[in-house]
């Protein structure tokens, strides 16, 4: 295939979205041939730097794959890792275009917007020569990896909230409960239904010895900073927003983060209402990065659909969700009834599937095809020994037909990349 001056390979074409660009994939091909040094420096809270050194071709002929790698790059490294300023340092031209994109009124506004409240300063993009690339100052933080004693956990997820009660390392008892966090501009509403949910779990044990929470959107500690479960939340109510976690935990206990694989170099992936990534190193360490990869490019198409809150183009979030789901089935001459809800849709699908409806299995084989490229780049980004997926589109039949098909793409085209899977 070809896509901006650049051939790269791929055996495995989704059938059902044919025009599929996997960045990881171009990435590999367009450095073959560039030789002109770039370094990418992102900074986030407390002083950490983030240093990532490149190469474009610096040519006329290659200008505009140029800038369509360092702009698809940034802003890749802006989701994954997070952060308030970055230096492009090496290529003036590319760093003024960025400048304008990532601005208000730019390409990027929703990406500005979304620092500026996820950091509480402005995004700023900074043109440096190459050797005045500012130097990494790095951090990784242990969690706890505890199972013992009496432990709730908690998810928040956009559709419904869990939670469990666990003695010892055994669940005894869990629930999942419908609830509209999305909907209600009040977070009363949130924490009065997080507070209930730790108080019922709470009520099933002796004691409680720690709170793990789980839940959509970006932290800064426990505090989110943007979250799709507190989307109509005026942002004058924020500080209330920034302690709902706590102020809940304060009445029930201490709420460390909770380890649940006794392993490092593991990547979750979780495909429900969106895409949600999370990564512990080789000593079972977090990064401090944000890894918000539901808004990081994975498909460089100028034809892939458009997320309608980021309105960007070819993010993770619409091939790694039940929404990768809806969007491919009525390719696959599925109809879906526009009256039913998002994961009512995906219910439909997985119905089919259990049946095992030869239009659903292309539906479920695709997405294994988008995971196989997309771990590629991830692992450009990630060191990864475990993949572990998790969510409502990983469930029955569906998932095995992702996995299998993810599986087997990668041991054809990239062994070095198929080693372990974990699928709970």
């Amino acid at each position: 295939m070809r896509y901006l001056a650049i051939d790269f390979p791929m055996k495995h074409v989704p059938e059902l979205d044919p025009g599929f660009i996997p960045f990881g994939v171009w990435m590999d091909a367009y450095l073959e041939g560039a030789k002109q040094p770039l370094a990418i420096a992102v900074e986030r809270d407390q002083g950490r730097v983030s240093v990532r050194h490149t190469f474009i071709h610096g040519t006329l002929e290659m200008a505009r794959a140029d800038y369509r790698y360092v702009e698809r790059m940034v802003k890749f490294l802006l989701w994954s890792i997070g952060g308030f300023r970055v230096y492009i340092c090496g290529c003036s031209p590319i760093a003024k275009e960025l400048q304008q994109d990532y601005s208000l009124t730019g390409k990027r506004a929703f990406d500005f917007d979304f620092f500026h409240k996820l950091y509480e300063v402005d995004l700023e993009i900074i043109d440096l020569p190459l050797e005045a690339c500012p130097a990494p100052n790095e951090i990784s933080q242990p969690l706890g990896g505890h199972l013992d004693g009496c432990r709730i956990g908690f998810d928040a997820g956009g559709s419904d909230r869990k939670v469990s009660a666990v003695i010892d390392g055994e669940c005894v008892y869990s629930e999942e409960v419908v609830w509209f966090p999305k909907l209600n501009p009040d977070p009363n509403y949130q924490y009065n239904e997080i507070l209930t949910a730790f108080r019922t779990a709470a009520s099933k044990m002796p004691r409680v010895d720690a709170i793990g929470v789980s839940s959509a959107g970006t932290f800064i500690g426990n505090a989110p900073m943007i979250s799709s479960i507190f989307y109509k939340v005026p942002r004058d109510r924020w500080d209330e927003v920034k302690t709902c976690f706590d102020r809940a935990a304060a009445e029930i206990g201490d709420v460390p983060i909770v380890m649940g694989l006794n392993t490092g170099n593991i990547m979750g992936l979780a495909m429900g209402t969106s895409e949600a990534v999370g990564y512990v190193d080789a000593d079972k360490n977090v990064k401090g990065w944000i890894s918000e990869l539901a808004f990081a490019p994975v498909d460089l198409s100028e034809d892939a659909m458009q997320d309608e809150w980021s309105t960007d183009f070819g993010v993770g979030c619409k091939y790694f969700s039940q929404d990768a789901v809806i969007k491919l089935a009525p390719r696959a001459g599925i109809d879906l009834d526009p009256e039913l809800s998002p994961a009512e849709k995906l219910k439909v699908v997985q119905k089919l599937m259990a049946e095992d409806d030869p239009r659903a299995v292309k539906v479920f084989r695709d997405i294994g095809v988008y995971l196989a490229y997309t771990v590629v780049l991830y692992s450009h980004f990630y060191d990864i020994e475990h993949l572990m997926l998790m969510g409502r589109v990983m469930s029955g039949k569906g998932g095995d037909i992702i996995l299998d098909t993810c599986t087997a793409v990668l041991k054809e085209e990239y062994p070095e990349l198929a080693r372990k899977w974990a699928r709970p």
